[in-house]
Parts: structure tokens; sequence; C-alpha cells
């Protein structure tokens, strides 16, 4: 198998709901964000392309892009960054991470991950999300883990189980008959940086 990701940028409101479901659901420390909602106009949250009144606006959700060939698993000294043979999904073993950030200066996709400089700290007095997230440590590097926790119980992603604009799909890239290997084929869709030969299993329908 090979996990990925179907997201429908006509469809894809900039509603941040993935972005704060994935917070919650991960249990996430302050400052963190493991998917972020960007558009193309600028920096600035919501920023359109042009000037008044010739203007657009898109999103892109981007996350870690689980690579098939993943650039992060070639440099991680210590296996702490792995791929799992079984679903293609790219994780993080936390105890085994000793905080080099080798992985996040390999990843050509700036900003899926981050880095745990102090003991991770968190708004509200007690833990949310998932019983089975695994716990955040300091020194570590982290991302998203394709919510494995809830894969291992044969459910979906929080960020496509949440989704408002029914904008994300998630499956087996591998199986021709799935939902989301069926857009990616039927539809014209595009991956990030292909050039870096990472080969994202993260498509972009246009």
């Amino acid at each position: 198998m090979r996990y990925g990701f179907a997201i429908d940028t006509k469809r894809c409101i900039g509603c941040h709901t993935c972005s704060v479901a994935c917070r919650i659901e991960n249990n996430l420390p302050n400052g963190t964000w493991w998917n972020r909602a960007l558009t193309d106009g600028g920096a600035e949250m919501d920023t359109p392309v042009g000037e008044f009144p010739d203007v657009t606006m898109s999103y892109l959700t981007v996350a870690c892009q689980h690579c098939e060939n993943p650039a992060c698993v070639k440099v991680c000294p210590v296996g702490a960054t792995y791929k799992d043979p079984e679903t293609g999904v790219v994780r993080q073993d936390y105890d085994k991470c000793i905080g080099c950030r080798m992985c996040m200066a390999a990843c050509p996709y700036t900003g899926v991950r981050s880095f745990n400089w102090e003991e991770p700290a968190y708004t509200v007095g007690f833990e949310m999300g998932d019983a089975d997230v695994a716990p955040h440590q300091q020194h570590t590097v982290e991302k998203c883990t394709m919510c494995w926790h809830r894969l291992a119980k044969g459910e979906e992603p929080m960020c496509v189980k949440t989704c408002l604009a029914r904008a994300r799909f998630w499956g087996d890239l591998d199986d021709p008959a799935s939902e989301v290997a069926t857009l990616v084929r039927e539809r014209s869709a595009k991956q990030l940086l292909p050039e870096e030969g990472t080969n994202p299993s993260v498509y972009y329908l246009v």
C-alpha cells in the first residue's frame, strides 16, 4: 500500500478546520502546526493574487508530503525518521530522535516540520486529543503522522474526517479502485516540487 492524499483546491475554502482539528487530535504543543492553509499571494494569511479589483484567491494546505522517496529518511543518522514499509507513511520515532535536525535541513518542503526546543507547553492544563497519540518530547523533531494512531484502528486521518468542504480525500494510491487513486487519475493533479525527485504522496487537484 501507499497511503496518500488528494486535496481538491477548487473546493478548499481556507477555513483552517483541518489545521485546528490536527492540533487538537494530536495534542500539539503551543505554537506548533503540522498542517497549514497557505495562499499563493503572499506569506500572510488569506493574501490574494493581483491588485484590486482584479484579484483571485486560492488555498494550498501543506503538511508532510509522506514522500515515496523521502529525503529526510536518507539523512537521519539514527533511524528516527523512517518510512513504514506496509503503508508508505513517513514516521518519526521520538525516543530515537537525537535532535540533530538533519531531516529538517534535507526536507525540500519548508515549514512542515517543527522542533521542540523546550519542554512542550500547552494552552490548557490537560491533554487533548486521542489517548493513543505519542507524548511530545523536548529536543525532538515533529511532523504530520497521517494520524497513525487512527490508521491503526482502521480510521481515516482527522483532517479528512473534519473537512467541511469535503476537499480532502485519503486512501491507498496503489489501489486503482480507491477514491483517492481515481481522483488523481481522472482529474488534473499536481505535486509540490516534483523536480526534487521525492514523489510526494499528496496530490493537489486543480
